[in-house]
């Protein structure tokens, strides 16, 4: 591949920065949902740690699975726009 324009950059850069933010977003809320129980009830000691310990496993996976998805994607179309969005052929 040759030399990449501005646009391409930029465009490049804002996906990076969707891909970390929303696998943050998404992890946090997988961390919530299951670990939060655990900080909020009073549970054995061990079900507080399956949880945490769970909670912090699922989040970790998601997080990679969502940033790699996310720039595979994009990765896919090149990072360029079409010509006449909201037309499917190019010749309308």
């Amino acid at each position: 591949m040759g030399k990449r324009t501005q646009a391409q950059r930029d465009a490049m850069t804002v996906e990076i920065g969707y891909a970390l933010f929303s696998a943050a977003f998404a992890a946090a809320v997988v961390l919530g949902a299951v670990g939060g129980p655990a900080l909020l009830f009073e549970l054995p000691v061990y079900v507080e740690k399956a949880l945490l310990a769970s909670g912090v496993l699922l989040a970790t996976a998601l997080f990679a699975v969502r940033v790699v998805s996310v720039l595979v994607r994009f990765g896919r179309t090149d990072g360029t726009q079409p010509s006449h969005p909201g037309r499917t052929n190019p010749d309308s």
